[in-house]
């Protein structure tokens, strides 16, 4: 089927509805969709939303290398404080630790330099986020030492070691970034409180979009903040004052409407989203769960031990009573004997 029969550009709700009803495939998946979802993807046909490019599929597609050279380059730069060049994006199915359905990246890419760095944007406040991010970061590091020992046998050298960075967006972040004022980015390495200066692989870069969300409009004028806006804004009239200030983000913004012409791709991608997010949710759930199980667990334990000592203080005043009885008895029988 040719994409380009149904368009969807400047609609009504009503025409694009209509338009979707002469692809019958295309309109049973726009019906499949949950009804806030429909009308999200309503409003971006008639142009009141941009893409939700904070979702997987839509960052990948709008930053993928091939497509757009320059653009994923550009924002890690933006990011990491220095230039950086993605080289190629790297497969993410395969890890070397177990338990890999844990590592969930969204893009992983190797920099010119050969370094690596992970980008994700986590769309629910899983648990654990630092435990994750050192499993995500770790995963780096070992993948590359397999791949560069493998490359150079023998000869290989941990000075050919590059660094491996961790990226990490939250739309929705936990408590503990909520208790650092407005600070929405986050810069870190390992330190040593002596200031010992080793030069470790492992760098992370964690940023509070809804955090970056509380700062009232204009904010600093950096390319950075300019990024971030791109990510944390979806009204297309917001987007088009946004688009005033930092005029490169015009491109991105025409790219994005260029989808209304692709109907399929954009379901598809829709639908793709929808997925994981069912995915990450289910998962979001049974960790909430297993937080109120262990709580629950350790209340009882607690409980259990508070009745042990409570057995134990009971059993030694028993005893203490017993030697009065007897240590009584003693005296009685003394005073009994003292009378005869």
């Amino acid at each position: 089927m040719e994409q380009t029969k149904t368009s969807l550009y400047a609609k009504s709700e009503k025409e694009v509805v209509q338009a979707l009803k002469k692809q019958p495939a295309l309109f049973h998946r726009y019906q499949s969709m949950e009804e806030k979802w429909r009308q999200r993807f309503l409003d971006y046909c008639t142009r009141k939303k941009t893409l939700p490019i904070t979702y997987d599929p839509f960052f990948k597609r709008l930053f993928h290398p091939e497509i757009y050279p320059g653009r994923l380059s550009r924002f890690l730069s933006s990011l990491l404080g220095r230039k950086v060049t993605v080289k190629h994006i790297l497969p993410s199915e395969e890890t070397l630790l177990d338990g890999g359905a844990l590592l969930i990246m969204d893009i992983l890419v190797e920099l010119e330099d050969g370094s690596l760095a992970n980008v994700e944007i986590q769309k629910v406040p899983y648990l654990f986020p630092g435990e994750r991010m050192s499993c995500y970061s770790s995963d780096l590091v070992l993948r590359q030492y397999s791949r560069v020992k493998g490359e150079k046998g023998k000869a290989f050298t941990y000075s050919d070691m590059k660094k491996v960075y961790t990226i990490v967006l939250f739309e929705t972040s936990t408590e503990a970034f909520h208790r650092q004022g407005l600070g929405y980015i986050h810069m870190g390495k390992t330190v040593f409180d002596t200031g010992l200066e080793l030069e470790l692989l492992q760098e992370y870069c964690l940023i509070a979009l809804d955090v970056f969300r509380k700062i009232p409009y204009p904010k600093d004028r950096s390319e950075r903040t300019g990024w971030l806006s791109l990510l944390a804004v979806e009204d297309v009239s917001a987007a088009e004052i946004l688009a005033e200030d930092y005029p490169w983000l015009e491109e991105i913004y025409r790219d994005m409407a260029e989808y209304m012409s692709k109907p399929e791709e954009v379901l598809n991608m829709f639908s793709e989203a929808l997925k994981i997010l069912d995915q990450n949710t289910v998962q979001y759930m049974i960790e909430q769960q297993q937080k109120e199980l262990e709580m629950k667990n350790r209340k009882l334990e607690e409980q259990e031990q508070m009745l042990k000592e409570q057995d134990a203080e009971v059993r030694r005043q028993n005893e203490e009573n017993q030697k009065l009885k007897e240590e009584i008895a003693r005296l009685q029988k003394q005073l009994a004997e003292r009378a005869e």
